[in-house]
């Protein structure tokens, strides 16, 4: 968890940069690729966070850094928000890695807004997510950092080949899976699915249940669900046999589960108590 000073600094820095983040339109999937690999490189050099983190540094001094870090190569934008993250304070040092993360999956939602694919990225994402649930060997593959980046991309595309995916969808996929970041695969991919959900002033309801929703199952889910939260929602919904009957259904870190599968381990956990 983020302490105080890290969660203002986030804040603050993507509250004012957002709004020149969307300004570059399409230019803002240079500017996600960028932040991306900016974040694998805080994640793999101790060093090089400590000494852009360290409140004692001059800010001068940590500016030159990010220009020296980059190059000269990388897109304006991309350089105004790492000047402006590192002369923030942060509680950690590497939260600023967290920081450069969210700011890269955000300009890879304005890139989806440019390109009129946002919900397309979001029902994608979701339908990922769905798949993987009744893939384990696979998803444990996927954030199995002893394996070489090579081969849990290439697995990716095996799983993902046959899908025409959208260019957002699959670069988000890919990152989820090139680094990381001690998290499992299907962490990054909610985490995802959430944020590009707020993104578009929506709350994301995620129904699992063992069968398909029908369409009616959904119009009336999405009504009870818009009407208890007091605005959109978007049904995510997630099909997973070992479920048995009944609903699971979550909002945010709130579940309600009504599954088979839940009240027969809750019976289960009841007669051993009284056993």
């Amino acid at each position: 968890m983020r302490g105080e000073a890290s969660r203002i600094a986030d804040r603050v820095s993507r509250d004012s940069l957002a709004p020149k983040l969307k300004a570059t339109g399409e230019d803002a999937w240079r500017v996600g690729n960028e932040l991306f690999a900016v974040t694998d490189l805080l994640d793999h050099n101790i060093q090089v966070e400590r000494a852009l983190t360290d409140p004692a540094r001059p800010a001068a001094d940590k500016t030159t850094m990010v220009h020296t870090l980059l190059e000269g190569k990388a897109h304006p934008m991309t350089v105004e928000i790492l000047d402006d993250l590192v002369q923030r304070r942060w509680s950690k040092p590497h939260d600023i890695a967290n920081a450069v993360e969210d700011f890269g999956v955000d300009a890879m939602m304005y890139y989806a807004d440019a390109t009129g694919t946002t919900m397309k990225v979001s029902v994608e994402l979701a339908e990922l997510h769905s798949a993987l649930l009744n893939m384990p060997v696979v998803r444990t593959r996927l954030y199995d950092e002893h394996s070489t980046v090579e081969a849990r991309v290439e697995l990716l595309h095996n799983v993902l080949s046959g899908n025409e995916i959208s260019k957002v969808t699959m670069r988000l996929a890919e990152h989820a899976t090139e680094n990381p970041r001690h998290r499992r695969y299907l962490a990054t991919i909610q985490w995802l699915i959430n944020k590009l959900s707020r993104h578009m002033g929506e709350s994301m309801v995620t129904v699992t249940t063992a069968a398909p929703l029908s369409d009616e199952q959904v119009d009336r889910l999405t009504k009870i669900y818009t009407k208890r939260t007091g605005h959109a929602v978007h049904i995510n919904s997630v099909v997973d046999p070992t479920v048995l009957g009944g609903m699971r259904v979550q909002i945010g870190h709130e579940v309600n589960d009504n599954t088979v599968i839940a009240q027969l381990n809750k019976l289960k956990r009841s007669v051993q108590v009284t056993a």
